[in-house]
């Protein structure tokens, strides 16, 4: 007598998930496009005079009141959170995002050599950018990356206890944001609120503790 097996399906966890490392390439081609595409995000801020949160808000401040290059201020304002890098998050988190920081201060400069913007509406601009910037947070959070500063805080805060990142980050950005209104016109500031919102409702909806495994 033939018995049918059963097709009953299995439960997730009765599922073995294996764990496949991203291989070298596929890390170096990663974290290039998330940066490239970053910083053409900050570029379309800087057109319209937005700003943002995190670190790079910190440094969009700084731009804006001592005239001090992005990517100068972006790259020294992140020197002293590679120590909680180390300690917390391994030395191949510390060299990525070194890197990264690095690439992203040079790819700010790239990017108006070759693109040029006559006139773009500050919401536009800011929603653009922050979804730029937001999709490439992801596509470097998953190779192990981050763009240092207040990133790794929240990537911290993550991993040890279990807050989305892209929740701490949303109230740390709205707190740089309302620290620049006195450098930044009102519809800038306002535009900014809102494209903020937009990045981190981003990152808290695709980056999440074991949604992404590899």
């Amino acid at each position: 007598m033939h018995t049918s097996a059963s097709t009953t399906p299995l439960s997730p966890a009765a599922v073995a998930v294996e764990r496949v490392p991203h291989s070298l390439q596929e890390d170096l081609v990663a974290l290039f496009t998330g940066c490239f595409v970053i910083a053409f995000g900050v570029m379309l801020l800087q057109q319209s005079q937005a700003v943002t949160g995190g670190t790079a808000g910190l440094a969009f401040l700084l731009h804006y009141a001592l005239g001090v290059k992005f990517g100068v201020a972006f790259f020294l304002l992140n020197l002293p959170f590679y120590y909680l890098a180390w300690r917390r998050m391994g030395r191949a988190m510390v060299f990525k995002t070194f890197c990264c920081v690095a690439l992203l201060s040079v790819c700010t400069d790239l990017h108006p050599r070759f693109v040029s913007i006559a006139q773009i509406s500050p919401f536009y601009a800011a929603l653009l950018g922050n979804m730029l910037m937001g999709l490439g947070f992801i596509v470097l959070f998953r190779h192990k990356a981050s763009l240092g500063g207040l990133n790794l805080l929240a990537l911290y805060l993550q991993d040890r206890h279990g807050i989305r990142a892209g929740h701490v980050q949303m109230a740390i950005d709205l707190l740089i944001i309302l620290a620049s209104t006195a450098l930044v016109p009102w519809p800038s500031i306002v535009a900014s609120v809102g494209g903020a919102i937009v990045l981190n409702l981003l990152i808290a909806m695709n980056h999440r503790p074991n949604r992404y495994l590899a």
